[in-house]
């Protein structure tokens, strides 16, 4: 009885190394083609540009250049960084780059 276990469960083992092998178990990301598309944004926001150096971040920059502090809310300064820069995360800023900042005076 221990023999036809021990078979059935090598069996099981091959089969399913077989179908990991042939057909994988996780799902591959399909390669989809991508569409360029560029919109030329109406905003009514202000903004300046600034080259970003070592150590700046958006909300440094900003109340660098606004007189009296920063009167809106954070998601508002980052909701309107990424609008005028192409839908860019304050996180992937780099060093030497010029990007739009939104000014609130």
């Amino acid at each position: 009885m221990k023999r036809i276990f021990m078979i059935l469960a090598v069996i099981i083992t091959v089969y399913v190394i077989y179908i990991d092998l042939s057909e994988g178990t996780l799902q591959t990301k399909v390669e989809e083609p991508s569409i360029e598309v560029q919109a030329h944004q109406q905003t009514s926001l202000q903004y300046f540009q600034q080259e970003v150096q070592a150590g700046d971040t958006v909300l440094t920059i900003i109340d660098g250049y606004t007189e009296g502090g920063i009167s809106v809310s954070l998601e508002t300064i980052v909701k309107d960084f990424k609008s005028l820069n192409n839908n860019l995360n304050p996180e992937d800023m780099q060093i030497g780059k010029t990007y739009l900042f939104p000014t609130y005076n």
